[in-house]
């Protein structure tokens, strides 16, 4: 199954290392972070862990729920969860979904043939609270992922979807944002009280409308 963007990611049931889980359920109505690792006991993934774990009151001050997954099982996962806790130097309080059968993998499209066929890639959706997939992200099982970045981007897909902005190159949260090409200047006088700047009559910079 291919996924794109705009797509309402799909529901499952599965076990998970903080117990039995349907997926849009749990989730509710926040956004989340479902990401996929190739492996337990892998160290990459054990890194990866340990940095997401540091970053989730981020997430959960964004509304956002994480959870992950690879294609171990149960009892493996707890054995591991222990590793990354001794390694890494924090409670690790993300579940992870168990997924043996490959069920979800497959679902999601996590296990690329050309890559790996055995191994699910380093993938990861972000999904909002109407179960829509507003982000996706592949590396390969050798490159850890930053973290950072992804909170970076949900701050972007929020702010772009509460307002008529977007968000340029390299931004980040409180710099200013770019209006839509689509408000005339009147409408956007109309938004945004405090003027912009028009470096091109196509590219006007306001200030983020998210900051008092």
């Amino acid at each position: 199954m291919s996924l794109r963007l705009g797509d309402t990611a799909p529901d499952f049931e599965a076990e998970s290392t903080l117990g039995p889980i349907r997926f849009h359920e749990w989730v509710g109505e926040q956004w989340c972070v479902l990401f996929s690792h190739p492996g337990d006991f892998t160290p990459v993934c054990t890194t990866e862990m340990g940095a997401i774990s540091r970053l989730k009151g981020e997430f959960d001050r964004r509304g956002v729920k994480v959870i992950g997954l690879s294609i171990d099982t149960l009892e493996q996962h707890h054995k591991w969860v222990g590793d990354i806790e001794r390694s890494q130097g924090i409670r690790i309080r993300i579940p992870l979904i168990a997924d043996p059968e490959r069920r979800v993998a497959t679902l999601y499209d996590m296990i690329h043939p050309g890559d790996t066929s055995t191994t699910t890639v380093r993938t990861l959706f972000l999904i909002d609270a109407a179960k829509r997939i507003r982000l996706m992200t592949c590396y390969p099982p050798s490159t850890g992922r930053n973290f950072e970045e992804v909170l970076r981007a949900i701050d972007s897909i929020k702010l772009t979807s509460e307002h008529c902005v977007l968000t340029p190159a390299n931004w980040e949260r409180g710099g200013d944002v770019i209006i839509q090409a689509s408000l005339s200047d009147a409408e956007a006088g109309e938004r945004f009280k405090g003027g912009w700047r028009a470096d091109l009559p196509y590219l006007r910079f306001t200030k983020d409308p998210s900051v008092r």
